[in-house]
């Protein structure tokens, strides 16, 4: 089926699906940081999804098996890994993460990033 200029998503006027929850106390390494998610889009065959995403100071594990697509629109986190390995993410940055990447989201300025999901 084709798809018309109405099929298109645009964030700034669409309205999402909004969600807020505290993260998982089983996932928490410090903190139980809220966490809000405004979801603009899922694919009909529901294995591609992009919105916001937002959450308080804090710190928790992830074990990511979905592919990800971030942008920092604002706040301070670290991303780190099962070894220790780490990489601050401030306003601006872009990155993936790949499936299979396992650690810790250290958010320690409330942050805010755009997503875009691919679950194989």
């Amino acid at each position: 089926m084709s798809k018309t200029i109405h099929d298109l998503v645009f964030f700034d006027e669409a309205t999402p699906e909004y969600s807020e929850a505290a993260t998982a106390t089983e996932k928490c390494v410090r903190g139980q940081p809220l966490q809000r998610t405004w979801h603009h889009f899922t694919s009909n065959d529901e294995k591609f999804f992009a919105g916001l995403w937002e959450a308080e100071p804090g710190c928790w594990k992830v074990s990511y098996t979905e592919n990800e697509f971030c942008q920092i629109l604002h706040g301070r986190s670290i991303l780190r890994d099962v070894d220790g390995n780490e990489h601050s993410l401030t306003a601006g940055d872009n990155f993936t993460i790949p499936a299979g990447f396992e650690g810790e989201w250290e958010v320690l300025e409330t942050t805010k990033k755009i997503y875009v999901i691919y679950q194989p």
